[in-house]
């Protein structure tokens, strides 16, 4: 099958690139860099929010996978989320109506469902208002006829670059050099998610995922205070200590109002710390049972992550 991968040198692309190609598939990555990124596959430079681009690409693809996102805290102009968000997912359903594309896989976000609790998701920032309205319309897409799987990933973490993408990792790494300032809702619960696991589940929803379906992609539900458990279990490090609200809010506003003041990315924002003063549980059983899906178990994931983090002494017992 010949697999068109939007995104494909994002922190999850690359993986979801990398299960493809082992299963024999024939991939074309398309991304702004995919000529220089040293993957496999036929590489397509371009921009999702092009269509004449993308829908070049796509020509003579069995399916789609649409993984490519603005994933970002903050940008200096948030039309840029609207642009790559909701216009990608836009433009991919247009081509692939367009080119008679026999399947579209589509990553949207834990993001873009209601957190524990809610019936509704939340308006936090624009990378999560973006990726809710983008999956509504995936969803209007598929409810008339469109061939559309979706897909939820949890938490990502595993090996991979240090993207805004991999945030488990970008913790760790932080925590171990002493960067991390420390945890917010170090006690809320979310989806752990090994990048590996979920990366086969996209190759396996192409293959044979149910027309229509949508699957969550979790974990471990566990608190970021037991993931660092299980870091100082395995390094001896001592916890990192816990932001209260009021002082990580007084953080939010202070680092806004530097943003707005010097055009550079703040280090929180209000939005991010709602959404980190949420609990994300997410249930993956129909994704086990119809892509084989496998949950990693965090204890196990963690040491595996430590494991491709340079220079990180492990205790072994």
């Amino acid at each position: 099958m010949r697999v068109l991968v939007t995104g494909g040198t994002g922190y999850l692309g690359r993986a979801i690139v990398a299960a493809l190609a082992a299963r024999g598939h024939e991939v074309v990555v398309y991304a702004r860099t995919a000529s220089r990124s040293g993957l496999p596959g036929r590489l397509v430079d371009g921009d999702v929010g092009d269509y004449d681009e993308l829908a070049a690409a796509a020509k003579g693809c069995d399916a789609i996978s649409h993984s490519a996102a603005l994933v970002a805290m903050w940008r200096k102009r948030p039309a840029d989320f609207n642009e790559v968000n909701v216009g990608g997912i836009e433009n991919v359903l247009r081509a692939a109506r367009h080119l008679h594309t026999g399947r579209i896989v589509y990553t949207s976000s834990f993001l873009a469902l209601p957190p524990s609790g809610a019936t509704s998701p939340l308006n936090a920032n624009e990378y999560q208002r973006t990726k809710a309205a983008a999956d509504r319309i995936a969803r209007r897409a598929a409810a008339d006829g469109a061939p559309l799987i979706m897909l939820y990933p949890g938490v990502l973490y595993g090996p991979g670059p240090m993207t805004e993408g991999n945030l488990v990792g970008r913790m760790v790494a932080d925590h171990l050099a002493g960067r991390l300032p420390g945890l917010i809702g170090a006690d809320r619960v979310w989806s752990f998610a090994w990048v590996e696991e979920v990366a086969a589940a996209h190759a396996t929803a192409l293959e044979r995922g149910t027309i229509g379906a949508r699957y969550e992609l979790g974990g471990e539900n566990a608190s970021p205070r037991r993931l660092f458990e299980h870091v100082r279990d395995l390094t001896g490090r001592p916890l990192p200590r816990q932001l209260p609200h009021w002082q990580a809010s007084l953080a939010a506003r202070a680092s806004e109002l530097w943003a707005r003041t010097t055009g550079h990315p703040p280090a929180l924002t209000r939005g991010t710390l709602a959404i980190l003063e949420r609990d994300w549980p997410l249930e993956s059983r129909t994704a086990v049972a119809e892509l084989a899906y496998h949950v990693v178990p965090l204890a196990d994931g963690v040491g595996r992550l430590l494991s491709h983090l340079d220079n990180v002494p492990i205790r072994r017992s």
